[in-house]
């Protein structure tokens, strides 16, 4: 029980990162590649914020606001000027903007690992379970800001503005729609979401490194993927069974070592048997 606790715990952070690429991919139709390094940027604020105030509230405050800066920053100078040119070079600047990240992290920080101590509310017991209360936050919170996000997209007029670009971005532009804003808030929003990955993942991993964000954004990734890139239901339900297998898997001592190959067949499997993803649409192309 503990290990599906735990399981429902990463997958809720797998869930949030998957968010952000969903989203972008539905809106601006690219895969930011570099989504996976703004866990980095948040993992390094509240770190350096935590150093200079000791206030780890203040510290996430902190986090959210530069990761929703440094997506609306990348955003405008990256990828507002690649606007309708090939997926490509969309691509290559994603992977460029990801190692500049990285060298700009290293450069500041170091490439040493670095630990950071955030509140532990110790352990709690449940039925006789003795589960981690971080671990518990962070299926809460976590629930509650997909949950939030879920409502924002489909009561709410940029929202709705969201879906219609996401359908059809040249009727939207028709309409009204001013569709430049939109990706940015988009970008805005799945930043946001990744300062919270940030937390939850140091609060189970509390050291960071300039490459931090990179396997859990490549997993949460392959998360949104398996759920149906594009789907913001999808994206929640692939990283919630991506972490539930990973930590089944490592739970079982003769299969813990290929967690990560396991992870991936399945990512394989679900492309094989339907590339679309489990709720994914299908999507018309027009000739």
């Amino acid at each position: 029980m503990t290990t599906l606790i735990d399981g429902l715990s990463l997958g809720a952070i797998y869930s949030l990162i998957a968010l952000g690429y969903t989203m972008v991919y539905g809106i601006a139709k690219m895969l930011n590649f570099a989504h996976g390094d703004i866990i980095m940027v948040g993992a390094y604020t509240i770190l350096t914020t935590l150093n200079i105030t000791g206030n780890p509230y203040v510290a996430i405050a902190v986090s959210i606001v530069v990761c929703t800066v440094s997506g609306i920053v990348i955003e405008r100078l990256a990828y507002k000027p690649l606007r309708g040119a090939s997926p490509l070079a969309v691509l290559i600047t994603a992977i460029g903007v990801s190692f500049f990240l990285q060298s700009i992290a290293q450069l500041i920080y170091g490439s040493k690992s670095q630990s950071i101590s955030l509140p532990d509310f110790g352990k709690v017991s449940v039925g006789g379970l003795e589960i981690n209360v971080n671990t518990i936050i962070t299926l809460v919170v976590g629930g509650i800001i997909m949950a939030a996000l879920t409502v924002f997209v489909k009561k709410t007029n940029t929202g709705r503005a969201m879906q219609a670009v996401s359908e059809d971005k040249g009727a939207a532009l028709l309409m009204g729609v001013n569709v430049n804003r939109i990706i940015m808030i988009t970008f805005a929003i799945g930043s946001a979401l990744a300062a919270f990955a940030s937390l939850f993942y140091l609060m189970q991993i509390p050291s960071i490194t300039p490459t931090l964000g990179s396997m859990p954004g490549i997993k949460a990734f392959t998360a949104a993927v398996i759920g149906g890139i594009g789907s913001i239901p999808g994206a929640m339900l692939g990283g919630m069974l991506l972490g539930l297998i990973e930590k089944i898997c490592l739970s079982i001592p003769a299969i813990g070592p290929y967690t990560t190959a396991i992870e991936f067949s399945l990512l394989i499997i679900i492309l094989l048997v339907k590339p679309i993803g489990i709720l994914g649409k299908k999507v018309r192309e027009k000739v």
